[in-house]
């Protein structure tokens, strides 16, 4: 008889993972708590540093889900571990029986109106990085009608002591540049300004993206956290900062503000963690068994990590993660 394998998460490493244990020939059950697969990939529009649209990606990881039984709009009620093996409630009341799980629960992100100094939810014009790519797939907010003057806030709840998160999310330096350019692509007139602490673009092709940003596009980097954020009898934005650079402080109205939120450990992966017992490293991410040879292996015979479960991650991170999950789910299971 096949061998069950449950995936608990349908977001890029869920999926990836999934067809690579169908053709190693396992029953492969994926879960996943939304109505709809791809999990943040599915509301991207395009992906840094080479602006491929994000539903190409997306395609192709849901092109090779036939023969894996998938469930949506279902959560995980209660996990059991049995002598060899997790017996899996359901919320839609079916059980399974696993040989082996993946866990796959992906990240959520930060809060932005915890850091109220920035006025989101207070002010109309303070807008995420994940509402402002909503926007370009969709073209469609209110709250962005032909902004001559724009702002891009760095490191929204990452890297912040007060926000009870000390580390970097590792994609917001890229998605903050990826953005500026698109928006000045859209509104050629408007001043566009990335205030950052410091720019972390460590990938290929993410320095010439950064240096593409300011050549081609005139972005203005000011290196230097924003102190507060106010509204004029105007409407407009005032923006106060110091340029650390410069060692001075700066004063900038602006007609549109983005804060680019970090990457939380995901709802649902505090769930399975209370079920389990699982660790967790200080970020609240997954621990791993170690950090050097068993990244995707948990402290629990038969449980498997991928993707931004243990931590934030890029795509293409999530991607090469799922696929090495696989392989030593089929190595475990094949003693």
């Amino acid at each position: 008889m096949k061998k069950n394998v449950l995936i608990i998460g349908g977001g890029p490493s869920g999926l990836e993972a999934a067809t690579i244990l169908k053709k190693f020939n396992y029953n492969v059950i994926l879960v996943e708590r939304s109505s709809i697969l791809g999990g943040h990939l599915a509301k991207w529009d395009r992906l840094f540093p080479y602006m491929e649209p994000a539903k190409e990606t997306l395609d192709v990881l849901l092109s090779n889900i036939d023969g894996i039984t998938i469930f949506k709009d279902t959560e995980v009620n209660s996990i059991n571990l049995l002598d060899k093996s997790y017996n899996v409630i359901l919320s839609n009341g079916i059980t399974i029986l696993a040989d082996a799980l993946l866990i796959t629960t992906g990240f959520d992100l930060f809060q932005a109106e915890k850091k109220e100094e920035y006025g989101y939810g207070i002010y109309e014009k303070v807008i995420t990085s994940a509402e402002l790519e909503e926007y370009f797939k969709t073209l469609n907010n209110n709250k962005i009608d032909n902004p001559k003057k724009i702002g891009f806030v760095h490191c929204v709840g990452s890297r912040d002591e007060k926000a009870a998160n000390r580390a970097c999310s590792k994609v917001c330096c890229a998605t903050a540049v990826k953005q500026a350019c698109e928006i000045k692509e859209k509104y050629p007139d408007a001043d566009v300004y990335c205030f950052y602490m410091d720019l972390r673009m460590f990938g290929r092709g993410y320095e010439d993206l950064y240096l593409k940003a300011q050549k081609d596009y005139a972005i203005r980097f000011i290196r230097g956290r924003v102190s507060e954020v106010s509204e004029d009898i105007n409407k407009s934005l005032v923006i106060k900062a110091e340029d650390t650079l410069s060692s001075k402080p700066i004063r900038v109205t602006l007609d549109l503000l983005v804060l680019m939120s970090g990457m939380r450990p995901s709802s649902g992966g505090e769930k399975i963690k209370k079920m389990l017992n699982l660790m967790t490293e200080d970020d609240g991410f997954f621990s791993t068994k170690d950090s050097i040879y068993s990244l995707q292996h948990s402290k629990l015979a038969g449980l498997f990590y991928a993707g931004a479960a243990t931590g934030p991650k890029t795509l293409p991170d999530s991607l090469h993660e799922a696929r090495s999950a696989a392989i030593q789910i089929h190595n475990y299971l094949n003693n």
